[in-house]
């Protein structure tokens, strides 16, 4: 895992598309997006099945790992209305009942304006954007706020390599002086590629290694 100082804390990138404040035992996540597959089979675009159940098991790997104690969400927990499929929400009451004692955050993003707030019996604690902890306003949408260094997600930010006449696209964490935009962590989303600016710090995603962009 690589590491990166912001306000005074330090945070650990992970290949999982995650970020771990080990001092406070939180990982932060961003555009899950929990049901997408299932909003767009309910719409007849035949996409493959088991997306949650891929993401939960990355999940579990996550926790297993760090040990985490919570979990703040970034924003787009469930995808749409239809992602309230039995099938989906019985994955998630499985998954949270194995994992009772975690702190469950959702900050709202555009999707879960769209989607509804997740079931009450899935113990999700549900807040407006900024979410104040410690020096972090936590939000979903990109944005700069005084007197705090925001994290965010969204625009489920990747990065495009060129050499040798080829070029790859990926997945990246994208820090500047106040704003931090992480990647999207569910495994049935997009890429939106960015444009750093100058002194912008880039942090390549692969699928077993965080790697900083150098400069």
């Amino acid at each position: 895992m690589n590491e990166i100082e912001i306000a005074g804390e330090r945070l650990h990138l992970l290949p999982q598309r995650a970020a771990y404040w080990a001092r406070e035992r939180t990982l932060f996540i961003a555009d899950i997006h929990f049901g997408k597959a299932a909003a767009f089979r309910a719409q007849g675009v035949p996409v493959p099945r088991g997306t949650t159940a891929e993401n939960l098991a990355v999940l579990d790997a996550l926790l297993d790992t760090t040990q985490a104690e919570r979990i703040v969400f970034l924003g787009d927990f469930l995808h749409a209305k239809t992602s309230h499929a039995p099938a989906t929400l019985g994955a998630l009451r499985a998954w949270r009942s194995r994992c009772a004692q975690l702190d469950l955050v959702l900050v709202r993003g555009n999707h879960d304006a769209r989607a509804g707030e997740p079931p009450k019996d899935l113990g999700v604690r549900v807040v407006d954007e900024p979410f104040r902890f410690g020096p972090f306003a936590l939000c979903h949408h990109p944005q700069t706020l005084d007197g705090a260094y925001v994290l965010a997600g969204h625009i489920h930010p990747a990065y495009r390599l060129h050499g040798r006449g080829e070029a790859v696209r990926l997945p990246c964490f994208w820090f500047n002086h106040a704003l931090g935009v992480l990647p999207a962590f569910g495994s049935f989303t997009g890429t939106h590629t960015i444009a750093p600016a100058p002194g912008d710090r880039i942090f390549l995603v692969t699928p077993d290694r965080v790697l900083p962009l150098r400069a």
